[in-house]
């Protein structure tokens, strides 16, 4: 298959957008989107300027032609930097800071002076006409394993506005998410085969995840840029649904090869849609689009700044597996611990007990149990068992807590019991307990005894505990 592709001279490029979990890029506002209704709305229409060659972006002439009215939904979580009435402040130092740790892991080099830019805007997504925009590093480079992928450059840019509804000539933003940080990585078109683009695509979201970015839907928005021998390059937009990649890449090459056969091969902006085929969007915009930002001084990027954020840089997933399998947790609890961000956490607690299997339930499945036994959220449950909570149980097994009765005595601690009580051994006569309901109910199973048993002193006693009860009692081996 690769000899095919190269036969085709397919060419290709990701561009990726990741929002970083910090407050927004040009002031001080928190990055939170909204779900109530607005203070108030404003609204405005948007005119395409000169960039910086002198000349209208194509792709802005061609918006203008519908002459659309925007309205924008203003939050208290708002100020008047997102309205733009007021110019913007000093880059958020965090971002930054989050930026030159990815570019080193990129492998880049990083600018020690810079100018931030304004990139013209052609849907209304902000209320200036323009993103601002600012390179951080360039040249830099992913091992995958069909070979090198150069990265282009790395940026650091502010996030557009929300879109809440369209309807006819009529656009409606919401400005909660206008302004929060966002890194830009482009590749090189490097990528000659489907599988690589997935591979480097995974790779570079790997690389984002140990870093300190915000996850979930709509936190990142993956690009690829693709073309074939004769055709002409096409932006795909929304190419991050890993499960499709390589078929949306696929159809791209066939509708290019029909193009060529009409002759209608155009510079063109598509949107990747569920079932792997793509629309047209718009225009491809042009160089025209980028000027100077005037309201802030050239970004300069100190040794001291890059050297710092050098030291002790985050781990990869990868590398973050490979360190858990040696303590022989199962892939399950070790995909737990990840996507819960508790490595960390883990590597507090690996000194409380030898069971590490124990120490990852608490940090993961148990909290989760919790969650739905107490109808309260994961976050309220992980501060109620918070890392110090849990050192303190865990040094506790073995000796004034038995294993079986870990989950017991964090329901207590969610319950709101105080440690004391929550670890406090029940006073209930389990054995005298069991053998009256024997006596009283004969010939059940250990299962419906438990259930009785469990249901009638829950949180007093432990479900090991019974069953080991039962089992003596029962006469079961």
């Amino acid at each position: 298959m690769e000899a095919e592709y190269k036969k085709l001279e397919l060419i290709a490029g990701l561009e990726i957008h990741q929002q970083l979990n910090t407050n927004k890029l040009f002031c001080n506002c928190p990055s939170l989107l909204r779900n109530d209704s607005p203070q108030y709305t404003i609204k405005r229409k948007l005119n395409p300027v000169i960039g910086e060659t002198g000349i209208i972006d194509t792709a802005a002439a061609y918006e203008k032609t519908k002459d659309k009215t925007f309205e924008y939904q203003v939050f208290d979580t708002n100020c008047l930097v997102e309205l733009d009435e007021e110019p913007p402040h000093k880059i958020n130092k965090e971002a930054l800071k989050i930026v030159l740790q990815i570019s080193h892991l990129l492998n880049a080099k990083i600018f020690p002076v810079t100018q931030i830019m304004r990139k013209t805007v052609i849907d209304g997504s902000n209320t200036a006409g323009f993103q601002r925009t600012v390179l951080i590093a360039h040249d830099g480079h992913i091992e995958t394993s069909t070979g090198k992928v150069e990265i282009e450059f790395i940026a650091l840019e502010e996030d557009s506005a929300r879109k809440s509804k369209s309807t006819g000539d009529k656009t409606i933003y919401s400005l909660d998410r206008l302004g929060i940080p966002l890194i830009e990585i482009t590749t090189k078109p490097d990528l000659k085969t489907p599988e690589q683009i997935k591979e480097t695509a995974l790779k570079l979201g790997e690389i984002l995840r140990a870093c300190n970015v915000k996850r979930g839907i709509g936190t990142i928005r993956q690009d690829v840029n693709i073309s074939i021998k004769g055709s002409k390059r096409v932006e795909i937009k929304g190419f991050q649904d890993t499960k499709i990649m390589i078929k949306t890449i696929l159809t791209e090459i066939k509708r290019q090869q029909e193009c060529l056969k009409n002759s209608s091969c155009k510079l063109e902006v598509r949107k990747s849609l569920p079932d792997g085929t793509t629309q047209f969007l718009r225009p491809m915009p042009t160089s025209a689009r980028m000027y100077p930002e005037t309201d802030l001084e050239l970004l300069k990027i100190s040794k001291r700044l890059i050297d710092e954020t050098k030291k002790n840089l985050p781990k990869l997933a990868t590398e973050h597996k490979s360190f858990l399998s040696e303590f022989g947790l199962n892939e399950e609890l070790i995909k737990l611990i990840l996507k819960n961000n508790r490595i960390e956490d883990f590597k507090t607690l690996s000194h409380t007990t030898s069971d590490k299997e124990l120490i990852a339930k608490c940090l993961t499945l148990f909290q989760k149990e919790l969650s739905i036994k107490e109808n309260k959220t994961p976050e309220e449950i992980s501060e109620i068992l918070n890392v110090h909570t849990l050192e303190a149980v865990l040094e506790k097994v073995d000796k004034e807590i038995a294993k079986g009765d870990i989950k017991n005595v964090l329901q207590k601690l969610v319950q709101g019991k105080s440690f004391e009580e929550s670890i406090k051994k029940s006073d209930i006569n389990l054995n005298e307990v069991t053998k009256n309901l024997i006596k009283e109910k004969p010939d059940l199973s250990i299962q419906a005894y438990m259930g009785l048993i469990m249901g009638k002193y829950k949180g007093q006693v432990s479900g090991s505990e019974v069953s080991d009860v039962l089992k003596k009692l029962l006469h079961i081996t």
